[in-house]
């Protein structure tokens, strides 16, 4: 409810409207048209965090962290998921005021003690003028936090915005009153007004926080400005209630009246701006009265926007004492830019295909086609009355066009083909191909030639291939003619994976081979297998080993591929051992652990405590722990071979 109510108090923003048509220093903000800023404070825009304001702007301390104290303030672009340290009790803010995803705000944790917090200086300002300060706020403090009694009496931000000569005299204040929590995010933008005297051209702009810290009193600033403020001006195309924009083609002869109209009736003279594709705007000399006209092509793409400014209480000369209208914008589209279309030459009866492009829409006209909006313009089953000049006419998506294009298309007869007939090779082996009957050759696939466009090209394929060869005069085939290469494949043999067992257990080893006309498989050694020939024998090596797989093929050759089978030896941890120094079982001895190198052993006292540890087993345990004797006793070993099978674990004596 106080949400509605305080949206109700902002609208009525102007308490001493009156004929003028702009408000007076009492307003919130202003209701007239507003001139270029005169400080505008966005802070930005970029990765969080942003760096600190320039010194002398708050009396905050910066910090780089996301969730301020008391006191402090930072620079972010979003508030929201983990940099937002108080999930619940403040907003998620995801954008800045203007919904910009790397727009920085400034969000500030309000020190216990009612400050300053913005202090800026706007310098040569015009005399008996009338500017506005204001911000936008958002208060960080969602409306079911504020609720919530256990979060006691929250304190929400007020905020008075001061104005005051650089010798400390106050011009004007204004105060947000009780800035309430909302259920969603919601931005508030409150200002002041002031009328700089006649002996005025500096002042500094404060913004204080009358709320105290602590608990609550945490908000955002964002897009802090002040700029002159006026009467309302009306611009348009014709009238100043005409339309704001129209768009044109680059050459098209524009003839146009842009006018405006002043509430409360301020007098010229005025000023006409221009600016071109937002590269700052620019006074039209001699341009000073309410009305402009425009009777030239644009010669260069892009957009143009004009406004009219009027003086806001001293000289139109300066552009710190102008309010602006709206812009009126007139976009000068650019002409479609049309690459060159390559003349063709076509078989009769084969198909022609002509390709545009530039723009959207195309307007073709050729031999035979008095118009054809097609695109790519396709005429099937082409004759020799195809044969011309072709000519498109191309329009953009804004309506704009250009001098047509023009190509050339001639048709060229057929001939007869020959080629010669099928062969069969090994894979890696060459044949060669040949053809016959006509001026250019274009055999396809052109993959495993050493040349696709002429008669007699090298063969090289990797697999059986049918080839066609296209046999023309001037591109011309007629009844394409094909020969086969057929490709018996190069045995490959494959071993399969490496295997690991351990030491009295068997594997089956998964052989494969590939290829044509394979005679026979064989393993080599033949240690521990069960079938040598077979490509998927069981193996029962008893140490280190290393299959050869060798596969024969009648017509193109052998093949060979290896596999290593990785025996583990068994690990039997002794349970007693006498480091007594009598050179008799001095050493914890696990011979078949030092052909584990990544395995860890650990050895615990009573008390869960390591007492050993390494990692491989190079050296036996000789009892020690940091070079001194461990008591004996009983102890506590864990052992992880590392290779994806379950951990040792149990006990051992020490006897002294």
């Amino acid at each position: 409810m106080r949400s509605i109510v305080y949206k109700i108090f902002l609208s009525i923003t102007c308490l001493a409207y009156a004929v003028q048509g702009y408000c007076q220093q009492t307003s919130q903000t202003c209701n007239g048209s507003l001139g270029d800023p005169v400080i505008n404070q966005d802070f930005g825009s970029g990765a969080n965090p942003g760096g600190p304001l320039a010194a002398g702007i708050t009396t905050m301390t910066y910090t780089a962290n996301s969730c301020p104290e008391d006191g402090y303030y930072t620079i972010v672009n979003n508030l929201s998921g983990s940099a937002n340290c108080h999930q619940d009790t403040w907003h998620n803010v995801y954008t800045d005021h203007t919904g910009n995803t790397n727009g920085y705000m400034m969000v500030v944790n309000a020190s216990e003690q009612p400050s300053v917090f913005f202090t800026q200086t706007a310098n040569g300002l015009c005399p008996n003028t009338t500017y506005e300060f204001s911000s936008y706020i958002l208060n960080l403090i969602t409306l079911a936090a504020s609720k919530s009694t256990a979060n006691g009496s929250v304190s929400e931000p007020d905020i008075t915005f001061t104005i005051q000569t650089t010798d400390g005299q106050i011009l004007a204040t204004s105060n947000t009153g009780t800035i309430p929590p909302t259920a969603d995010v919601y931005w508030y933008k409150y200002g002041a007004y002031f009328t700089t005297p006649s002996n005025v051209t500096d002042v500094v702009v404060k913004m204080t926080n009358n709320a105290p810290g602590g608990n609550g009193n945490d908000l955002i600033l964002d897009d802090i400005t002040f700029r002159a403020c006026g009467p309302v001006i009306q611009s348009g195309i014709g009238t100043f209630t005409g339309p704001v924009s129209q768009s044109f083609c680059v050459g098209e002869n524009v003839n146009l009246t842009l006018k405006s109209s002043v509430t409360g009736g301020v007098m010229p003279p005025y000023q006409w701006q221009v600016n071109y594709n937002d590269n700052g705007w620019q006074d039209i000399a001699g341009v000073t009265s309410d009305n402009t006209s425009i009777q030239t092509p644009y010669t260069v793409a892009g957009t143009y926007q004009y406004r009219m400014g009027v003086s806001n209480g001293s000289a139109i000369s300066s552009s710190q004492c102008r309010v602006y209208s709206s812009p009126i914008t007139i976009i000068a589209n650019p002409l479609p830019v049309i690459p060159a279309i390559a003349p063709q030459t076509v078989c009769v009866g084969a198909t022609l295909q002509l390709t545009a492009s530039g723009g959207s829409a195309y307007q073709w006209s050729g031999p035979g086609i008095a118009s054809s909006t097609q695109n790519p313009l396709v005429i099937n089953n082409v004759t020799a009355a195809n044969a011309g000049t072709y000519t498109v006419q191309v329009t953009t998506d804004k309506g704009c066009t250009t001098t047509p294009v023009q190509t050339t298309v001639k048709v060229v007869p057929k001939i007869v083909p020959q080629i010669s007939g099928a062969v069969t090779v090994c894979a890696g082996t060459s044949t060669q191909l040949t053809a016959s009957g006509g001026l250019y050759y274009k055999w396809t696939p052109s993959a495993g030639l050493d040349h696709d466009d002429i008669a007699n090209p090298i063969a090289t394929p990797l697999q059986t291939t049918t080839y066609t060869v296209d046999i023309s005069n001037d591109g011309c085939d007629d009844n394409s003619q094909s020969v086969t290469v057929t490709v018996n494949q190069l045995p490959v043999a494959s071993a399969g994976s490496n295997k690991i067992i351990s030491a009295g257990q068997s594997v089956k080893l998964n052989g494969s081979v590939t290829g044509d006309n394979i005679i026979s498989t064989s393993w080599t050694p033949t240690t521990g297998l069960s079938d040598p020939s077979s490509l998927t024998p069981v193996a029962t090596p008893t140490e280190d080993i290393t299959y050869t797989l060798t596969v024969v093929s009648s017509t193109c050759g052998q093949s060979t591929s290896t596999v290593f089978v990785r025996v583990y030896q068994q690990v039997n941890p002794p349970n007693v051992f006498t480091p007594n120094g009598d050179l008799k079982n001095d050493y914890w001895v696990m011979d078949a652990l030092s052909t584990y190198p990544e395995s860890i052993t650990q050895v615990f006292n009573r008390y869960g405590q390591v007492v050993f540890q390494t990692r491989g087993y190079a050296s036996p345990w000789d009892g020690k722990q940091n070079g001194k004797p461990v008591p004996a006793g009983t102890y506590y070993y864990i052992i992880d071979l590392n290779n994806n099978t379950p951990k040792l674990k149990g006990w051992l004596v020490i006897i002294r």
